[in-house]
C-alpha cells in the first residue's frame, strides 16, 4: 500500500466521519465547560491568594504549587480510578472535566495574579479616595483594565485545556480520539486518526490566530 491509501484513504474517512463528528461534540464540550470553569475558578484562587485570610493564602499556594507540577494525565488516572475506593463514582465526562478544571484553574490563577499585579499601585488609592470600597474598586477600576492584560495568556491556556481534552480517552470517554482509533481499528487503516488531527486543526487554529491579534493590538496599545 502507498503512503495515500494508507494514510489519506478518503474512502475511509468517508465512512468514519460521522463517528469523529460524534467524538468532536463531545470535545468542545468537555474543553469549553473545563475552560469555564477553569477561568471562574482561576479568579477566585487569584482574588483569595492576594486578599485572603494568611490561613487561606497559604492553602491556595500550596494548590496552586501542586496542580502545576501535576501532570494532566496522572490527575486523571488518579480521579477516574482511584476515587472510587473513597466512595466517589464519576462518569468519565465529569473525571475529565474536573481533572481538567482543577489543573487549568491553577495556571489561570497565576495568570490573573500576574494581571493585577501589573495595575500600578495609584490605580487602588486614587479609587480608594473618591470613596469606593474595595470590592467596587475590584470590579469596576482594577479587573477590567487586568482581563485586558491576560487575554492572550488565557486564550493561551484555554488552548492547552482544549488540546488536554484528548487524555480523556484514558478513562474510555469517547471523545475526538477515541473515536478515531476505534475507527481506526475498525477499518484496519491510519486514516481516521489523520482526519481526527484536521478536525483538532479547524478546532485550535482559529484560538491560535486569536492569541496573535490579541498580542499584535495589545503591542500597538501600549506603544501609543
Amino acid at each position: 500500500m502507498d503512503l495515500v491509501s494508507t494514510f489519506f484513504n478518503w474512502a475511509v474517512f468517508v465512512r468514519s466521519f460521522p463517528l469523529l463528528l460524534d467524538g468532536l461534540w463531545r470535545t468542545i464540550a468537555l474543553g469549553f465547560l473545563s475552560i469555564l470553569l477553569g477561568l471562574a475558578g482561576g479568579l477566585l484562587l487569584a482574588l483569595g491568594r492576594m486578599y485572603g485570610p494568611r490561613f487561606l493564602r497559604a492553602l491556595i499556594i500550596a494548590y496552586v504549587d501542586v496542580f502545576r507540577a501535576l501532570p494532566v494525565l496522572v490527575w486523571l488516572v488518579i480521579v477516574y480510578y482511584a476515587l472510587p475506593f473513597v466512595g466517589i463514582s464519576l462518569s468519565p465526562f465529569a473525571s475529565a472535566a474536573f481533572a481538567l478544571t482543577t489543573v487549568s484553574s491553577a495556571y489561570t490563577a497565576e495568570i490573573y495574579r500576574a494581571g493585577i499585579d501589573a495595575i500600578p499601585r495609584g490605580q487602588f488609592e486614587a479609587a480608594q479616595a473618591i470613596g469606593l470600597s474595595a470590592f467596587d474598586v475590584m470590579r469596576d477600576v482594577v479587573l477590567p483594565q487586568a482581563i485586558r492584560i491576560v487575554i492572550p495568556p488565557l486564550t493561551n491556556n484555554s488552548i492547552n485545556v482544549m488540546k488536554d481534552t484528548a487524555l480523556a480517552s484514558v478513562v474510555a470517554m469517547p471523545d475526538l480520539l477515541k473515536q478515531a482509533t476505534q475507527a481506526q481499528a475498525l477499518a484496519a487503516n491510519p486514516t481516521p486518526l489523520i482526519g481526527a488531527a484536521f478536525l483538532y486543526l479547524v478546532l485550535l487554529l482559529p484560538l491560535v490566530r486569536m492569541v496573535a491579534i490579541f498580542e499584535k493590538r495589545l503591542g500597538r496599545s501600549g506603544r501609543r
